[in-house]
């Protein structure tokens, strides 16, 4: 029993691929929802392919072994918004067969297994559609119920027989029920890829193949494109994410709750996928930065794969054949900082307190930089908010990859920049940017100009404050008093290097040598950067990493 279950998975593997590789083109032609990128048949192919290679690959004796190997492939392979949730599709559905009992009839227990796929697809997805392949999978899952409920001595191959069947129905139905659909006279990518794979599972499971060029039942009126969707005119929605970003996260499955919250505000066809640790995470953002800080939050991302969705679908040959390499582009704050950024390889906007840049600023140097891919570091939050606007003009009109790393302080953008690494893939680098930022924990001294309710308490004019990750912690009479308290809470939480930037009212660097001083003292194991900024506002910005 054992190997007739494996070998049946074994055949559908490789059923599964071959009818995939043949219907790619037909399916990325008809990919219009949720984004027309052209891509849903060979996310869905690389998806299955990888599920069947992580089986071939598989050798021991216990089945049900076999078959997580073949799920976890699904998973690790997963490939775009179809991809991932056809691997939570098939996880789902082979965790109800490895753990049916010897007493349950093998049709009902397929049954059910579709219906649980269904209903862990429709979990996973953020914001799920009807007229997808989430309802495809459903109509199918609900027609085999029926059959073993209506005939206790139905066989499997007639239960997947009768699903295929409802599938081709509930495909044809995918028009009326998405209006992007029926405007663009398709049906629904993903559903036409559900429909391929029950045709692939029914042939494992009877040997009769369908004949490639027979046409659908029911859908004679639903014509089907022999271009692909881009170049036919079809448009990315207005107002939609621009990019699509995946990575694979090695987290606790008590995190996944607040990594969903944390994505499901910065974009759309949001998906989350796996379990025991190991999780696919898929979703359709304007700000990379976010949704991988994100992901570090929650875990271990890795493997990460960020798509540009103008870029994907116009394609690169134009954008190459005018623009290359990889520029960065850093807001200064002081003429010391902005020596720093230019000598780590940045272009510079100077700037100040006052003196922010504009979106059109930030738009006009990502154009100029005449790179391919551009990243930004605003180092404060208003700029950032500028350069997220600037990006998506540049990606809309100029067809330019832009991510904006989130650095809220000056500090933080140093600590980005010293681990930018040009050579590197775009997405790794923004990764490796965006980490080392979120570990840059940062602080500085101020003086008070006006009386205010702060959280560390009142403060009055000439009072000296302490600002620790963008809040006032301490208000003190003098700044070294101030600045030792906020470092002494930023290196409690450990850390090997100190960078300190001294401002423009410190114009002799001598509070920064007096903090310095503490931290030899107290810290001596920890290494010291000090540098001279410029900046106004702040004469001392600290960091610890």
């Amino acid at each position: 029993m054992a190997e007739v279950k494996l070998d049946l998975f074994r055949r559908f593997g490789d059923l599964a691929t071959d009818a995939l590789a043949s219907h790619r083109e037909e399916i990325d032609a008809l990919n219009v929802f949720p984004v027309p990128d052209s891509d849903t048949g060979t996310n869905l192919y690389l998806t299955i392919a990888a599920a069947r290679d992580r089986l071939r690959e598989f050798t021991g004796p216990d089945w049900r072994e076999g078959l997580r190997a073949f799920s976890r492939g699904a998973l690790l392979g997963a490939r775009g918004n179809s991809g991932v949730i056809l691997a939570e599709m098939i996880g789902a559905l082979l965790r109800r067969l490895v753990q049916a009992t010897d007493e349950e009839r093998t049709a009902t227990v397929f049954a059910d297994a579709l219906r649980k796929a269904g209903n862990a697809a429709y979990a996973a997805v953020g914001e799920p559609q009807e007229g997808t392949m989430l309802s495809v999978l459903s109509a199918a899952a609900d027609a085999a119920v029926a059959c073993v409920e209506a005939d206790d001595t139905a066989r499997t191959r007639d239960v997947m027989s009768v699903a295929a069947g409802a599938a081709r129905e509930a495909l044809a139905r995918t028009p009326e029920q998405l209006p992007m659909l029926a405007a663009a006279g398709v049906i629904d990518a993903g559903g036409r890829g559900i429909c391929v794979l029950l045709d692939a599972f029914e042939t494992a499971l009877t040997g009769r193949r369908p004949s490639p060029q027979a046409p659908m039942p029911h859908t004679p009126h639903i014509p089907i494109p022999t271009v692909m969707g881009a170049a036919d005119g079809h448009a990315l929605e207005p107002g939609g994410p621009s990019y699509e970003v995946m990575y694979l996260l090695d987290a606790e499955d008590a995190a996944i709750a607040d990594l969903r919250k944390r994505l499901q505000p910065l974009g759309d066809s949001l998906v989350v996928v796996g379990g025991e640790g190991i999780w696919n995470v898929h979703v359709h953002v304007d700000d990379v930065g976010a949704a991988i800080e994100a992901g570090i939050n929650a875990g271990r991302p890795h493997r990460i794969h960020v798509t540009h969705f103008a870029e994907q679908i116009a394609g690169q040959q134009h954008r190459h054949a005018t623009r290359s390499g990889r520029a960065v582009i850093a807001f200064a704050a002081g003429p010391g900082l902005a020596e720093l950024f230019r000598g780590a390889g940045a272009i510079v906007i100077e700037g100040g307190p006052r003196r922010r840049p504009t979106t059109s600023e930030l738009l006009e140097a990502i154009t100029a930089s005449g790179a391919a891919e551009v990243i930004v570091l605003p180092n404060d939050v208003p700029t950032r908010q500028s350069g997220e606007a600037a990006a998506r003009t540049a990606e809309d009109d100029l067809d330019i990859n832009v991510a904006v790393i989130p650095t809220r302080s000056q500090v933080q953008g140093l600590a980005a920049i010293a681990v930018h690494e040009p050579g590197r893939k775009f997405d790794k680098d923004v990764l490796e940017m965006t980490a080392t930022a979120r570990h840059a924990r940062h602080g500085a001294v101020t003086i008070s100009n006006t009386r205010a309710i702060t959280m560390a308490g009142p403060c009055m004019p000439g009072d000296a404050l302490g600002v620790l990750d963008g809040d006032f912690v301490k208000v003190g009479q003098d700044l070294e008093t101030c600045a030792t308290y906020v470092l002494a809470r930023l290196i409690g939480g450990g850390g090997e290097l100190v960078t300190l930037v001294s401002g423009l009212e410190d114009p002799k660097g001598e509070l920064a040598e007096a903090v310095a001083a503490w931290l030899a003292a107290n810290h001596p194991a920890v290494d010291v950067m000090v540098y001279d900024g410029g900046q106004e506002r702040y004469p001392l910005l600290m960091s610890v990493e």
